[in-house]
């Protein structure tokens, strides 16, 4: 498939009235405009990248939340949604809430202590610089690949709803973020992800709202969709509404899993990785004014978590219930963005799983709520992208270029160094937007990233950070290892399909399994390489090892609070409230 295709516009379902138009061009002022202002206040190292380190809990805790909330999931999710059912909002529960509530409680005080830039940076000091260059050139890679992916979502959501020139509104986007992080670094980008947040929700809220009341509740939501897939001859339809029930084999589900994938593979190895390691969204944390705020602003964003599946699963769900084509009111079926964007499916009108929230937007939106509700994409797209650019920017001037290329550079230099590479990074991530082109969905893409580079990182980090023994030699090698172990499987997959019997052992394991039980071998390989080397090779001395290991780390204390101000009692709040929700849905 050319770019050409792949970029050729069509037609608009809908039009934008003066009133919409308004809306966003409003919105992109304001960005800019935010910008500019805080220029002045991103001077240093400090400030451009890590905010100056003043942000209160609440700050830190919504751009924390902000910086994983873009378009990307908007539309990813209520993608994946349509195409695995409630499934998905494992990816906000169990995916989520657990591993926000340890980087709040257990490892925050490590990346508070040593103040440092980044999670590379982290490794860095506790391992040595070739773990630290190995995390660095393999997250640098992932971000850029992720600021594409936002792009292309940009793009479908201007094809279905606007039908504008592809090329036009990806280079406004792209534009827009770059000039804004590179005047104000970080503080910038989290002052517009606060604002985003906020968008995203008064837009995204239009949605499930409408869609409950056309579907009739919860339980009418239920009945359609099985109503609608029994017509279709889909199997397991009763599935799609069920979040545990049907995880007791890999058959009885659409995403060809079971529980132990969901668990281990999702909960235990891509969740703890991502929302602990991940430098996109724990520089948002580290930005917090002290431990306290520190702690509590992964909490305030897992309670917040908690909800977005009502703006991101729903209207996945919706669209298996309700979408219908306007003309005939035949109901509409979704398929894989790669079969929709492929000549034929050009031809025949076909839409892709990750158009299925633009597509509900246009069917419930009018002037003014659809200037809205396209603001609240933008918002979200905007959001991703900056996230990415900033992190991609403070890893490369920080991890690659402070350690090992001019070890001497001047803060100064490096400020300004900043600020070019954010355009740079921008131009990068807009050629890998034809990548994401290439796959079913667009979470599909995005959680192969996370098995080749989160989950590998998260055995090194745990290991580093838990166990003393854990060598420098062993801290990149293993890291290696687990990633060559992830590309490996994912392309042995790729070359032999029957392999997937292996590797996420069924073959009716669908591509979002498959992820998991990557990401789930492929830290396990880490962290026996690196067990293995570790007693191959010589430890460092406990006096290296002060703040940066548990068992010698002496973990400060927060000022004595009341209950109400305990990181502790709001986790055990959140936490509970977590296990609510799956009895609920089980």
């Amino acid at each position: 498939m050319t770019p050409a295709l792949l970029f050729a516009s069509s037609s608009t379902l809908v039009h934008l009235s003066p009133v919409d138009l308004a809306i966003i061009i409003f919105y992109f002022a304001l960005v800019l405009a935010i910008g500019l202002y805080l220029k002045e206040q991103a001077n240093t190292g400090e400030d451009f990248f890590m905010a100056g380190r003043e942000m209160t809990a609440w700050v830190a805790g919504l751009a924390f939340l902000s910086a994983n909330l873009g378009s990307l999931e908007l539309m990813g999710w209520a993608g994946n949604a349509y195409k695995y059912g409630i499934l998905a909002a494992h990816w906000y529960w169990i995916g989520a809430i657990p591993a926000m509530l340890l980087l709040a409680l257990v490892m925050m005080p490590f990346y508070h202590i040593c103040k440092t830039h980044s999670v590379p940076g982290y490794l860095k000091l506790r391992f040595g610089e070739g773990a630290q260059g190995v995390s660095s050139i393999s997250f640098a890679f992932m971000t850029v690949l992720m600021s594409g992916i936002n792009m292309y979502a940009m793009a479908v959501v201007m094809k279905v709803v606007l039908g504008w020139n592809i090329h036009f509104s990806i280079w406004v986007s792209a534009i827009t973020v770059a000039i804004y992080v590179a005047l104000g670094g970080l503080r910038s980008a989290i002052f517009n992800e606060v604002l985003q947040f906020f968008l995203i929700w008064a837009g995204a809220l239009l949605i499930p709202i409408l869609g409950l009341i056309e579907a009739g509740g919860w339980s009418g939501l239920q009945a359609k969709i099985l109503k609608n897939l029994t017509e279709l001859n889909v199997p397991n339809p009763g599935s799609y509404t069920h979040l545990w029930s049907t995880l007791g084999n890999f058959s009885s589900n659409p995403m060809g899993i079971n529980w132990a994938g969901i668990v281990f593979g999702l909960g235990a190895v891509i969740a703890m990785g991502y929302w602990t390691t991940d430098f996109l969204v724990v520089q948002r944390v580290l930005s917090a004014k002290d431990l306290r705020s520190a702690e509590l602003a992964p909490i305030i964003g897992a309670a917040f978590k908690m909800c977005v599946p009502f703006i991101v699963i729903l209207p996945g769900l919706l669209g298996l219930a309700l979408l219908r084509d306007p003309h005939t009111g035949n109901l509409i079926r979704l398929v894989p963005a790669n079969l929709a964007w492929s000549p034929a499916g050009q031809a025949q009108g076909l839409h892709g799983y990750d158009e299925v929230l633009p597509l509900m937007l246009a069917r419930y939106c009018g002037p003014g709520l659809l200037g809205l509700g396209i603001t609240a994409l933008i918002a979200g797209f905007m959001s991703g992208m900056a996230g990415n650019v900033s992190a991609f920017t403070t890893v490369l001037i920080y991890d690659i270029y402070g350690t090992l290329i001019n070890k001497n550079a001047s803060d100064d230099k490096k400020v300004r160094m900043g600020r070019w590479w954010t355009f740079w990074g921008v131009v990068i991530s807009i050629g890998t937007a034809y990548f994401a082109a290439s796959a079913p969905s667009i979470m599909d893409y995005v959680q192969e990233l996370f098995s080749f580079f989160i989950a590998p990182l998260f055995g090194t980090v745990i290991l580093g950070m838990l166990w003393k023994r854990a060598t420098p030699a062993a801290g990149w090698t293993g890291l290696l290892g687990g990633t060559l172990a992830s590309i490996g499987m994912y392309t042995w997959v790729r070359i032999d399909p029957t392999a997937v019997r292996y590797v996420a052992l069924s073959m009716n394991a669908q591509e979002q399994a498959q992820n998991m039980f990557r990401a789930l071998w492929s830290c396990l390989f880490c962290i026996v390489v690196t067990i293995v080397v570790s007693y191959l090779t010589r430890p460092k001395p406990d006096s290296e090892l002060k703040d940066l290991v548990y068992g010698l780390t002496p973990i400060p204390k927060a000022e004595h609070v009341s209950m109400f101000h305990s990181p502790i009692f709001w986790g055990i709040l959140v936490g509970a409230a977590f296990i609510i929700l799956q009895i609920i849905f089980w």
